[in-house]
């Protein structure tokens, strides 16, 4: 792979290439920067400061939702794309004379920003939850008139996949369809370049991450062709849709790895979860004696500052690491997190398991698991069934409360009728997502008037 192409600022569904001039940057945005602004005043990434990150967010207005946690993994992105950049430019200077060291920060701000765009409501529960929905045997009856390809994009549902038809697709402005953001930040969005439906058999012994979800539904597999083909990843298999990461990949996965372990060992010091002595020991082994002389009496301020020192070191630690395997990245023999073979990799895992066994497991967030359960299966089931079941006069009904389907959609197939509803079930706020169930489930009813 070449970084000419991968930075590429070609926009999809566009066929004139935007200009500027690196000499001047003040005088106007660069593309990358639109990318940024455009996500940022999306209506899908608004929707993200009501969506679990963690804890429920209806118990405590500190903790962090989806939205802080885009916003954090941005400025943590945008610091290691531009500290690499500067050295990926000196490296490459012939090639990437146009461009400056902050587009990589800028192209990967813009990918943290939207990473989460498209996960359902109740964190990663909802995901959970979609899945064990279509693998149920009340989904059996609706499976069973898509092909394989379709009812693995839905049997296995992907939060990633779901923010990749937000974007391309789903977004729309005026008679754009999706964002049309630069193909640098679309390739680099893709964390997962593969389909759904590829078995144990296409990659039998391979261990890479990139291999670990998929990244795209089939309503948007030929997207991902022509955004593979601009920026020019590396085809794995001839015969499925997977790709090698786009390089910068690796960094805002890094970005994301970095904040969600650190945060989230703060927000559980700060909900009682884990102990001040636990929260500090745990931060120091990720930082050398020399960085902590401001440490205090305030037990919250300490770990702030301790939070804020170790994610800073953990950014230069990915830094090294991702500069050290440039050309195996770019080759696509590379493919593990950098988080994982960072020299505080051991530390940071201690603070994952201790983080998963205190903080995940705990009764509050386990609540949110269970109702991420009921009240997710239980839209679906009402919609799916409306959709696919039209003879019933409760199906006319449930349709008109899909603010998504209009009279052409009656004309899709069954595929893309489901996708219409996982479109708006997985767009719901947490709050937006048990009203609407009370209401269905007659648990609860709008009052009359205005």
């Amino acid at each position: 792979m070449a970084w000419s192409r991968l930075l590429s600022r070609k926009r999809l569904g566009e066929t004139f290439l935007e200009t500027y001039e690196a000499e001047i940057p003040a005088q106007n945005r660069t593309s990358f920067q639109r990318d940024f602004d455009r996500i940022v005043f999306s209506s899908s990434f608004r929707r993200l400061k009501d969506k679990t990150q963690v804890f429920p967010l209806f118990n405590n207005d500190y903790v962090r939702n989806r939205l802080i946690h885009s916003l954090e993994a941005s400025c943590v992105g945008r610091s290691l794309g531009t500290i690499v950049g500067e050295e990926i430019i000196k490296r490459h200077s012939k090639n990437l004379h146009d461009y400056i060291a902050s587009d990589f920060g800028d192209i990967i701000a813009a990918a943290c920003l939207s990473h989460d765009i498209g996960n359902p409501p109740f964190g990663h529960t909802g995901e959970d939850a979609i899945q064990e929905w279509f693998k149920s045997a009340r989904a059996q009856s609706v499976l069973q008139q898509l092909n394989l390809l379709q009812q693995a994009d839905l049997t296995c549902f992907e939060g990633n996949a779901q923010g990749f038809r937000i974007i391309t697709q789903k977004e729309k402005q005026a008679d754009r369809i999706g964002l049309q953001l630069t193909y640098a930040t679309l390739g680099t969005f893709m964390k997962y370049p593969r389909e759904s439906s590829i078995s144990g058999e296409v990659f039998p012994q391979y261990q890479g991450k990139s291999t670990a979800k998929h990244g795209f539904f089939q309503a948007e597999k030929n997207l991902v062709e022509q955004i593979a083909t601009e920026v020019g990843l590396i085809r794995r298999d001839a015969k499925s849709a997977w790709w090698c990461r786009h390089p910068l990949v690796f960094l805002i996965e890094a970005a994301d790895d970095i904040c969600y372990h650190i945060v989230d060992l703060e927000d559980g010091f700060r909900m009682g979860y884990i102990t001040y002595e636990e929260a500090e020991n745990l931060l120091k082994t990720l930082l050398e004696e020399d960085n902590l002389e401001y440490l205090g009496s305030d037990l919250l301020d300490n770990i702030k500052y301790l939070r804020s020192k170790a994610i800073h070191q953990l950014i230069l630690e990915a830094k090294h690491i991702f500069l050290d395997f440039e050309s195996e990245i770019l080759s696509g023999e590379f493919d593990a997190p950098l988080t994982s073979v960072i020299p505080s990799a051991d530390s940071l895992k201690e603070i994952v398991d201790i983080t998963r066994r205190k903080v995940y497991e705990s009764c509050e967030v386990i609540e949110v698991k269970v109702a991420g359960y009921e009240v997710l299966g239980g839209l679906l089931e009402e919609f799916i069934t409306a959709i696919s079941q039209e003879d019933l006069s409760k199906s006319y009904l449930i349709k008109k409360l899909l603010p998504n389907f209009k009279a052409d959609d009656e004309n899709l197939d069954l595929y893309n009728k489901i996708l219409k509803v996982t479109d708006y079930i997985s767009g719901m706020t947490d709050s937006y997502a048990v009203s609407v169930y009370k209401k269905i489930k007659g648990i609860s009813l709008p009052r009359g008037g205005k």
